[in-house]
């Protein structure tokens, strides 16, 4: 068969095939978004606690119960981002504390989770939203739409770092300086312009550019490794798994297994989860996000690195294998 009609039915089969890859990486969990072991507080007197959480047990496998002495320890919970909202017992009835800027879909759903239960009991619950988004952008919307422009910048550097033939140290060089640039600018459009972020303004550009060097990296160290086709696995990996399953919309244990528990360790989960930390929560539970995004990091420019390193040598051994060919039996 000709490879020109090979090409054309590779063609005709790979596209499809993609399509059909990307539609369910990107449906299928929106379409499943559901509780599975939600942090969720509980507060209050003993007795009165205890039936709230046997209230909430009725809900199998949804929320993973965390029980607090107080309103105060709850709220603290909420602020450290160990549970993402908590129902509290006081004297005036239930009171059901939220944190939108941790989710704002989450938020929404444990006021509507609470409140048919309420309903259901004939009490009136009130809800206090403990850490609010920014009044600029009250649904979160920048935050969630940051995702997909950080990813493509990321493939797109890694990307012309490769077709530039870069190797080795200016490799490296283009990709952090890139990646710099990347976060200053994103932070003068989402913190300065829009104001849709609330924490440190270095802080978030050291967010945004690292979460952007660590897909970068990945991309640019897979080509290193690999060749061209590292590129498209490279993409492939962000944009059609890391990105779908980041849980920016939404939050990780809300999404179908495996699909929360993935992108949690890939750089679109880790940067989004990052960026909510140190905007709204001053730094709480950012440890673990931002050691993923510095491995990726890393293993891409080491990566790059190593890929140059090869290369080189391998350059250096041709001439040397030719000039013994050529060179006279004695």
């Amino acid at each position: 068969m000709p490879s020109r009609n090979r090409h054309v039915i590779a063609v005709v089969v790979l596209v499809p095939v993609l399509a059909a890859l990307a539609l369910w990486a990107f449906a299928w969990p929106a379409s499943r978004i559901a509780p599975r072991d939600l942090p969720l507080g509980v507060a209050g007197p003993t007795a009165a606690a205890a039936q709230v959480e046997r209230q909430l047990e009725r809900h199998e496998g949804a929320f993973e119960i965390h029980r607090y002495a107080d309103e105060a320890a709850a709220r603290d919970a909420i602020e450290d981002r160990s549970v993402y909202g908590a129902l509290v017992v006081t004297p005036q009835g239930p009171e059901l504390l939220t944190a939108s800027a941790a989710g704002p879909a989450v938020a929404q759903f444990l006021q509507q989770a609470v409140a048919q239960q309420a309903a259901t009991d004939g009490t009136r619950v009130r809800t206090v939203d403990v850490v609010p988004t920014p009044s600029a952008d009250p649904r979160g919307a920048v935050l969630n739409a940051a995702v997909l422009p950080l990813a493509l910048a990321g493939i797109a550097a890694g990307a012309v770092v490769t077709l530039l033939g870069l190797r080795g140290g200016r490799a490296a060089l283009a990709l952090v300086g890139a990646s710099a640039l990347v976060g200053v600018v994103a932070a003068g459009i989402a913190h300065s312009w829009l104001g849709a972020l609330g924490g440190t303004w270095w802080t978030e550009a050291g967010v945004l550019a690292l979460s952007t060097l660590a897909v970068g990296g990945a991309v640019a160290g897979l080509a290193a490794l690999i060749g061209p086709a590292g590129t498209g696995v490279g993409a492939g990996l962000v944009m059609l798994i890391g990105n779908p399953f980041s849980g920016a919309t939404s939050a990780p244990q809300m999404l179908p297994e495996p699909a929360g528990a993935i992108g949690r360790w890939l750089p679109p989960g880790a940067g989004t989860s990052l960026l909510r930390s140190v905007s709204y929560f001053d730094g709480a539970a950012a440890t673990g996000p931002a050691l993923t995004l510095t491995w990726w990091a890393v293993l891409g420019l080491g990566a790059v690195l190593l890929g140059g390193s090869l290369r080189t040598r391998k350059q250096g051994s041709e001439p040397a294998a030719d000039r013994r060919e050529l060179s006279p039996v004695g």
